[in-house]
């Protein structure tokens, strides 16, 4: 007897339906798996068939043949095990075929038949929604990471036994139901880092701001202690609340890496990810054995801190370079090629030499051969791809002591949902967001400048020895500071303040 379930696998960080086809046939008793499966689906063999032993169920001494179709596309990890054991259970006539037909069954088996989780729910459930399914029927500890997803049933179960029952109509479980507004409004609430703390660093923190509303990469060079890592942190809090459609992007990044549960189905605030200094290349932007999302793609949406930014290795930064340039990293393995988003915002600091002090020679012992090697491990190309450096100096005693109040983040982030708004009004036809992803062409349509403002970028490009990508960046970067003031057209002042961004780094890696 021949029948078919239907499950679903992960592809990058989307998802693709399988068919689990399943032929009970007279024969030598036998089990076969086939379909181009890795060893996890190999082996869902000796776990499918156990766990139907000790659920109640016989299997008659036949010829089992499962295929996942389609046959020519891998398929990886544990999730197939409910839908194989579905399938054998009604090709041998224990469950009607009526309620297969619109139902994707996920979940990985245990030898005693209850049902694991397993990673990337929320990718394979919003698939069979669009794929027009009616329900999903997933691992209890996944559904209210599946219940995210509206306009489909996600029923969670324990073990098979009580799945049969259910597939069966002798037992009915209601769908899975979650209140995501409920949890946006918790959210709010939990936020306590505020650029309010941050005393002094008036450049540093109108630099950032500048970065935050056109989504621009910068880099913060000072001494120890000067605050750079505290104003990094603080960068999530002045940036625009995550849509719901946002959110769900970068859910599905931690749904397929693991990083999801019953504590946490949704993300709801913008990530921050600041890996050690140690990381690998892949580890930062993704790959592995059954290839997974890195860092650079945990932090789409938000912010990638990379603290001590010199103790990184060479080739690990130099990997950086493609991503920051197309927002995507494309991860190629022989059978497939894997596609993760990369739409994060860089954010880099470092000290400017071994001890931190250089240029002050009162405290600086550094030679200038050892100045020059600790922060020549950033490379020119890397530098490039910085739209904003800007230097962090040491507080004042009377600066922490007496210093006035300071803006609070929901000021910042008004002022920045304004700039904001104003790029998606102006390239609502381009498909762009941001100053940031301005082609070279488009840095020529929306980036004009008039006649003073060209002279003032001429003498620039000439005397700072700019690329002629810096010379695209700092355009983008006045466009957006024209933004923050509401303007329509780059101005002198703009097109000053964006060149003294790109100054910074020509200060300390042109000394050298």
């Amino acid at each position: 007897m021949f029948s078919k379930s239907f499950c679903a696998a992960i592809d990058g960080i989307d998802a693709f339906i399988v068919n689990v086809e399943a032929d009970v046939s007279d024969g030598l008793p036998s089990f076969d798996l086939v379909g181009f499966l890795g060893s996890e689906v190999k082996e869902a063999k000796e776990r499918v068939k156990t766990a139907i032993r000790n659920s109640g169920y016989s299997l008659p001494p036949k010829h089992i043949t499962i295929n996942l179709s389609p046959a020519d596309v891998k398929k990886e990890g544990t999730a197939f095990d409910l839908a194989i054991a579905i399938a054998i259970l009604t090709a041998s006539g224990y469950i009607p075929n009526d309620y297969l037909e619109q139902t994707l069954f996920i979940g990985e088996l245990s030898l005693d038949g209850k049902i694991h989780r397993v990673n990337g729910i929320l990718p394979l459930i919003c698939t069979a929604q669009k794929q027009g399914f009616k329900r999903c029927i997933v691992p209890k500890d996944n559904a209210k990471e599946g219940a995210v997803v509206s306009g489909i049933e996600v029923i969670g179960v324990e073990n098979l036994s009580l799945t049969v029952e259910l597939v069966s109509g002798m037992m009915t479980i209601l769908p899975e139901f979650l209140d995501v507004t409920s949890l946006f409004m918790e959210q709010e609430e939990r936020n306590t880092l505020d650029f309010s703390d941050i005393v002094g660093q008036v450049t540093a923190k109108r630099a950032i701001e500048v970065s935050v509303a056109g989504q621009h990469n910068i880099m913060m060079i000072g001494t120890p202690g000067s605050g750079k890592t505290m104003l990094a942190k603080r960068i999530p809090s002045i940036m625009p609340e995550l849509s719901f459609e946002e959110s769900l992007d970068i859910s599905k990044i931690y749904s397929v890496s693991g990083q999801l549960d019953n504590n946490r189905v949704l993300i709801l605030e913008r990530p921050f990810r600041s890996p050690h200094h140690t990381i690998t290349q892949t580890a930062l932007i993704g790959g592995g054995r059954c290839p997974r999302p890195g860092e650079i793609s945990l932090a789409a949406h938000g912010v990638l801190f990379l603290d001590e930014l010199t103790e990184f290795d060479n080739r690990t930064l130099e990997v950086l370079r493609q991503p920051l340039e197309e927002k995507v990293v494309t991860i190629s393995r022989l059978h497939a090629t894997y596609t993760y988003p990369a739409n994060f915002m860089l954010v880099a600091a470092l000290n400017p030499c071994k001890c931190g002090y250089y240029p002050d020679r009162s405290k600086c012992k550094c030679s200038l051969q050892q100045i020059k090697q600790y922060i020549g491990k950033i490379s020119r190309p890397l530098l490039d791809r910085i739209d904003i450096c800007v230097e962090t100096i040491p507080i004042a005693y009377k600066e922490l002591t007496y210093g006035k109040s300071n803006e609070s983040s929901s000021i910042i982030r008004e002022r920045i949902k304004e700039a904001r708004e104003r790029q998606l009004f102006r390239y609502q036809k381009s498909g762009k967001y941001f100053n940031s992803q301005l082609s070279p062409s488009e840095v020529k349509k929306y980036c004009s400048l008039g006649d003073k403002e060209q002279k003032i970028l001429e003498q620039a490009f000439t005397s700072m020895n700019l690329s002629a990508r810096a010379y695209h960046r700092i355009l983008k970067v006045a466009r957006t500071i024209a933004d923050l003031e509401g303007k329509d057209s780059i101005e002198k002042h703009h097109l000053i303040e964006a060149i003294g961004y790109r100054g910074v780094d020509r200060k300390y890696w042109g000394e050298v």
